[in-house]
Parts: structure tokens; C-alpha cells; sequence
């Protein structure tokens, strides 16, 4: 049995909507679409913090290598940015921040 492609839809089916939601959606996809970067934010912040607690017990040991250290440093840096861009949009509260 082969299988079968089908193509993905060009327009929407009825006029005013925009393929594939109607248009009444239109206003809760605009109210996710700006909550995205504080959802994007959120993750890279709980990820990196994580990613740092581990290497910071293995700085810990003594047994760090250059290459950990910069990975430290680099999930400081991402953890950094994301508190700045949940400072910006007032939802530090989202990790805990005041």
C-alpha cells in the first residue's frame, strides 16, 4: 500500500476566516501569541537553571573542566536574559523573582 500526500489547505473555507481557524479565534491567538515570549523566557530560565545546579556540583568536586566552566557560564548567561525579557513584560513571579 502506498502512501498517499495530501496537500496542506491554501485558503480557508469560508470568506473572513483565515485557514485553518475561523475568524471569532482570531483574538485568543493574538493574546497567545504575546504571551509567547514569556513562555519561551520561562523554559530557558527553569532550563538553565537546572543545566547550573548540576554543573555547579560538579565545580564542586573539584573535577570541572574547561569546557563545564564555559557551559556555566553560558546557562548563567541564558538564565540572565530570560529574567530580563519576564522583568520587561512584569511576570518575574513566573520563577520566583519579586
Amino acid at each position: 500500500m502506498a502512501t498517499e500526500i495530501v496537500q496542506a489547505p491554501t485558503s480557508a473555507d469560508h470568506a473572513g476566516d483565515t485557514a485553518p481557524l475561523p475568524a471569532a479565534a482570531l483574538p485568543a491567538l493574538a493574546r497567545l501569541h504575546s504571551a509567547f515570549p514569556v513562555v519561551q523566557a520561562v523554559t530557558v530560565y527553569e532550563t538553565a537553571a537546572v543545566h547550573a545546579v548540576q554543573l555547579a556540583a560538579r565545580a564542586a568536586t573539584g573535577r570541572m573542566s574547561d569546557l563545564d566552566a564555559d557551559d556555566l557560564a553560558h546557562a548563567e548567561e541564558l538564565m540572565a536574559g530570560a529574567r530580563a525579557t519576564l522583568a520587561a513584560a512584569g511576570r518575574l513571579d513566573l520563577i520566583g523573582g519579586a
